[in-house]
């Protein structure tokens, strides 16, 4: 994957894309029920910057935080947002990203459903983990109740096609719950937590039609906790085998 390619999605991570407002309620979420698991830690290592959402909440749970960014266009969008960032902002693709520190916390948020080789990304990364460390998944969910209800409504052909917000965003591919936890035991991994992010049981339009919608966003976000089959995206959490 070249720059271009990476600069090329990056309109649906500026501020006013039309993904906002669920991009602003997950991406505020996760980080949350990440650091609940650990509390605070030495170090974490984050791929990608992604909407710059999450950076501020790991960076104030660790001493030292450090994010890999392939795309030179989200680095300067972030740094121009977040100018008083106090962690390291790496400009490198995973792939060929070299370091000899190790890391307590290594995250991969909405990261392995971009990339060529996901398995090759879960194998390299496990040579930065500290002994005891935790790595930290999260993804898209092709079994969510929403794209279920778009296959039985004919707006995608099965749960695991690429619509057209997946091609804004660079989606490579669908994982669900089954798929990503097989892929990361055959790299070495020991899932230690499955969780849900956000169970939707309707299209964002017709939830803003509702009283209270904010109210309805986040009890839709602590609900699906205990479902994850049937969330938007997924959250894992594993240690070395």
């Amino acid at each position: 994957m070249t720059t271009e390619n990476l600069d090329a999605v990056t309109s649906e991570y500026r501020p006013n894309a039309a993904t906002a407002i669920e991009n602003d309620l997950i991406l505020n979420w996760y980080p949350e029920r990440i650091i609940k698991r650990f509390g605070k830690v030495g170090s974490i290592l984050e791929l990608g910057i992604g909407h710059g959402y999450t950076p501020g909440l790991f960076n104030a749970a660790c001493d030292r935080h450090v994010i890999i960014e392939g795309s030179q266009l989200v680095i300067d969008l972030f740094k121009e947002k977040s100018p008083d960032f106090a962690g390291e902002v790496v400009f490198s693709y995973f792939e060929n990203f070299e370091t000899d520190e190790r890391f307590d916390v290594i995250v991969m948020g909405f990261i392995l459903e971009h990339v060529d080789d996901p398995g090759l990304l879960l194998e390299r990364f496990k040579t930065f983990l500290k002994p005891g460390g935790r790595i930290f998944v999260a993804v898209p969910n092709a079994k969510s109740m929403n794209r279920r209800l778009g296959v039985e409504l004919g707006k995608i052909d099965d749960i695991y096609s690429l619509n057209a917000n997946d091609h804004a965003l660079g989606h490579k591919r669908q994982y669900c719950r089954d798929t990503l936890k097989q892929e990361m035991q055959d790299h070495g991994y020991a899932v230690s937590l499955e969780e849900g992010i956000y169970l939707k049981p309707l299209p964002l339009a017709v939830l803003k039609t509702l009283p209270d919608f904010q109210e309805n966003l986040d009890a839709m976000l602590r609900v699906g906790i205990d479902f994850p089959d049937l969330c938007v995206a997924l959250l894992m959490e594993a240690t070395l085998q």
